[in-house]
Parts: C-alpha cells; sequence; structure tokens
C-alpha cells in the first residue's frame, strides 16, 4: 500500500474519490465484492447461482474488470473442467472498511429521514 499524501486542493480530492468510485461502478460489481468479503474464495458458479438476473457475459465482464484494476485475483486450476476461484486482493478487502462505513452512512440518512415531513 502506497503512503496517502492529502490532496492540495478540493478539486484534487473530488478527482481521487471519483477514480475510486470509477472502480467500483457498474451493476454487478458491489454484488461481486459483496460475495468476495471476508476472505471468502468464490468460483465462477457460484456467483451465478448467488446473483440472479447477472448473465454469465456480465459477470465475466465485470470480474475480468476488478481483476484488472487489481480488486480481485483469479486463479485458473489445470483440472478438467477447469476450476476457476476468484478471491479479493488485500488491497480490495482494504476496500471493506470503506464500503462499511457508506453502508452506516446510508443507514444513518434513512434514520434521520423517517417519518420527517418533506424529507
Amino acid at each position: 500500500m502506497g503512503k496517502y499524501e492529502e490532496p492540495p486542493t478540493p478539486d484534487a480530492a473530488a478527482d481521487r474519490v471519483e477514480e475510486a468510485l470509477k472502480l467500483i461502478e457498474g451493476r454487478w460489481k458491489l454484488v461481486i465484492l459483496f460475495q468476495l468479503f471476508g476472505g471468502r474464495v468464490v468460483r465462477f458458479s457460484e456467483f451465478e447461482r448467488a446473483i440472479p438476473g447477472i448473465s454469465q457475459k456480465m459477470l465475466a465482464q465485470q470480474l475480468r474488470q476488478l481483476e484488472r484494476d487489481g480488486l480481485v485475483s483469479r486463479v485458473v486450476y489445470a483440472e478438467v473442467p477447469p476450476r476457476v476461484e476468484y478471491r479479493l486482493t488485500a488491497w480490495g478487502q482494504s476496500l471493506c472498511p470503506a464500503l462499511d462505513g457508506l453502508l452506516r452512512w446510508a443507514a444513518t440518512r434513512e434514520a434521520l429521514t423517517d417519518g420527517a415531513p418533506g424529507s
């Protein structure tokens, strides 16, 4: 992990956050990541069963992008038929606290707006 340096301006900070969000944007990426949190190792067919509505093509595309961006690692075993497993990289696993923070932040909003008129 690299050393964190404070962005010099608010614009630079916004740019960095936008870059980070681009890594996880897409209809299925967050669902895939949450399937892998906690050190889980998941096979392609397990993703298909766990994520109703995702096509094989889209699942493969999203996994390739996550792998390319360094969040997910892919291991292919030389078996017949080939077994392919996915897991988070250390950097991918380090995303868990940030997403947990977003979940808590969203829950706070829900709590603040429950039953509040005009919210």
